[in-house]
């Protein structure tokens, strides 16, 4: 590999990636793509491998989930899992985009109390259908319904089913609402709080969003751009979470030493165990992850692999997590 880049100042060593493995829990910054924050984090790390686990918008902060080398295979299992969300409303105000960053369409007054803000939220709890926002990522023939919406064009968009499993008032203060919501994948709070201000009359617009957890993972022990900045490689190396973790809520399978190496291979595994839709799996060693799999019919059958490789890459870095604790 080449070990230089040249710049307009001359050539300068460029730093060769390395094989890492884990989970950052990152506290992503206002402002900046999720994308342009896993790049900078990428950077930092020198790793040959990264991903996340589904895009924050740039005007929301919070929760973004990195994956690193062998994680990179799970980081499905985090986007398909429940979010939750702290979001404040603009009351009385409607904007072509939903939040701050649009313009204003309509402005109405505002006279509504807490309990038809509750009364409100309420409406919009279990399984609902939401049209997503044109000022969105989402494709149409290829190309993103913000560009659209960019044009001026406004495009048909199918209904999508959604689960809002709550909505929490944490505060209400004239014009404004602060709400905690809990809800599924491909929710879009941006519509919700639209909803939410029509319900009550007078039009909505989100001004701040925060992402507070995504599956079993919460913001207790992310870290910011800046911290990360500030840190040596080692440091930073400590605060990556074990690849399982993504799986936390999954059931345990442990295999012994002959199991273990014959699961690694592809091969199905008999098991005294119920039928299960996913389970994490695990060698004899303590925190030997394998991978994931399901069991149908009392065979436990791999569904994503790690390569031997990246099990003792795991191996050694729990190793040295306990040699050389934070």
């Amino acid at each position: 590999m080449d070990a230089t880049t040249t710049t307009a100042q001359g050539t300068r060593p460029r730093l060769p990636r390395r094989a890492v493995h884990g989970v950052l829990l990152l506290d992503k910054p206002l402002g900046l793509s999720s994308n342009d924050a896993l790049q900078k984090a990428r950077r930092l790390y020198r790793a040959e491998k990264a991903g996340h686990t589904g895009t924050l918008d740039p005007l929301a902060t919070g929760l973004l989930p990195l994956c690193f080398g062998a994680a990179t295979k799970f980081s499905q299992v985090s986007l398909e899992a429940d979010k939750t969300y702290r979001a404040r409303l603009r009351l009385g105000v409607r904007t072509t985009t939903g939040d701050a960053e649009g313009e204003v369409l309509a402005e109405r007054p505002v006279q509504v109390t807490r309990e038809q803000v509750l009364t409100a939220c309420a409406r919009f709890t279990g399984e609902i259908d939401q049209v997503p926002p044109m000022y969105s990522a989402l494709k149409r023939d290829g190309k993103a319904l913000y560009e659209y919406a960019r044009a001026g064009i406004e495009v048909e968009r199918e209904p999508r089913r959604v689960t809002i499993h709550r909505i929490d008032v944490l505060d209400f203060r004239g014009d404004e609402v602060e709400i905690e919501v809990r809800c599924s994948k491909g929710t879009y709070v941006r519509t919700l709080a639209e909803d939410i201000g029509e319900a009550l009359g007078c039009g909505a617009h989100l001004v701040a969003l925060r992402r507070t957890g995504t599956g079993p993972l919460t913001l207790e022990g992310a870290v910011t751009l800046e911290q990360l900045e500030a840190m040596d490689e080692a440091g930073r190396d400590r605060l990556l979470r074990p690849v399982d973790e993504l799986l936390a809520d999954w059931p345990v399978v442990r295999l012994e030493a002959g199991d273990a190496g014959r699961f690694l291979s592809g091969m199905r595994r008999r098991v005294a165990l119920p039928d299960a839709p996913q389970v994490r799996v695990y060698g004899p060693q303590p925190g030997a992850f394998l991978g994931s799999a399901r069991i149908r019919g009392g065979e436990l059958i791999s569904t994503r692999l790690l390569s031997p490789l990246e099990v003792e890459g795991l191996l050694n870095a729990q190793a040295s997590k306990h040699r050389h604790p934070s």
